[in-house]
């Protein structure tokens, strides 16, 4: 097993691997390289439903997306996809995956199964890098303050409209909503960062959206700076592993008229502290 990294903040490409057969040992070493890197890459993993969800229940435990349904015979998988004739992609902001749930998921993969001719990169960012660039008084601001995060907002960005039209579940269009601290303690690394996002973020605890947007605006152009970011560019076969605990990713909108098609598995979190 090789471990490649791609980019100075975060992500590494795993060689030499066949995740339909791994040993134990391997899979401590994939973990370890996860928890450091926080975005995981394999190629040429060209693996069926039934393989895809059992190497995902030996990261985590797989749970079903409250918003749309999934291929049958597989509830936790979703089809993440654009097509030929539609204009927006899903989720194709900058976040972290379901912010507004009250214990949003560990961890989210995705496997491509139809990559356009080019274009439909994904960028990926990390929340510890940002977090440790503020200042010691920013820091100390954020610090004892909770972010009120909606699926409401979400649905005003448009990114999941079409999804919803052709798949969604019976949750499709009510609103979701938690409360999670602004600075967030990761449970197996220790490490804070920051747990904000543009897509689910609409205000502080206790403050309106008015009074909230100038300081959620900076830390929304702040956790995206180039220097905390990485991208990667998929294949088919290509799978993703990354941590919502720590990193958020945004997919590049910059293939219209060209099918998309991944599928994902979101893993089960715990409440934010």
């Amino acid at each position: 097993m090789k471990v490649r990294r791609i980019a100075g903040a975060l992500g590494a490409e795993i060689d030499g691997v066949d995740l339909r057969d791994l040993t134990d040992a391997q899979m401590k070493e994939i973990r370890a390289a996860w928890l450091e890197h926080l975005v995981i890459f394999f190629r040429k993993q060209t693996l069926t439903p039934p393989e895809y969800m059992a190497f995902a229940q030996r990261v985590g435990r797989p749970i079903e997306y409250p918003f749309v349904k999934g291929i049958a015979g597989f509830p936790e998988i979703i089809e993440v996809k654009k097509l030929e004739h539609e204009k927006v992609n899903f989720g194709g902001v900058w976040h972290s995956d379901t912010a507004y749930l009250e214990a949003p998921p560990m961890a989210s993969m995705l496997l491509a199964r139809e990559i356009p001719p080019f274009g439909g990169d994904t960028l990926f960012a990390n929340m510890y890098a940002a977090y440790e660039a503020l200042s010691d008084g920013m820091k100390r601001l954020l610090e004892p303050l909770y972010a009120v995060n909606s699926s409401a907002k979400a649905d005003v960005t448009r990114t999941r409209e079409d999804r919803l039209k052709t798949d969604g579940s019976d949750k499709a269009g009510k609103e979701l909503v938690a409360e999670h601290p602004v600075v967030r303690t990761h449970p197996e690394t220790g490490r804070k960062a920051l747990y904000v996002n543009f897509a689910h973020t609409a205000r502080f605890r206790g403050m309106t959206e008015q009074e909230s947007a100038p300081l959620l605006n900076f830390l929304f152009q702040h956790q995206i700076k180039p220097e905390f970011t990485c991208r990667f560019s998929w294949q088919v076969g290509s799978l993703a592993l990354w941590d919502n605990r720590c990193a958020q990713h945004n997919p590049v909108n910059d293939y219209h008229g060209y099918k998309r098609l991944m599928h994902r598995i979101t893993l089960e979190g715990d409440r934010p502290r």
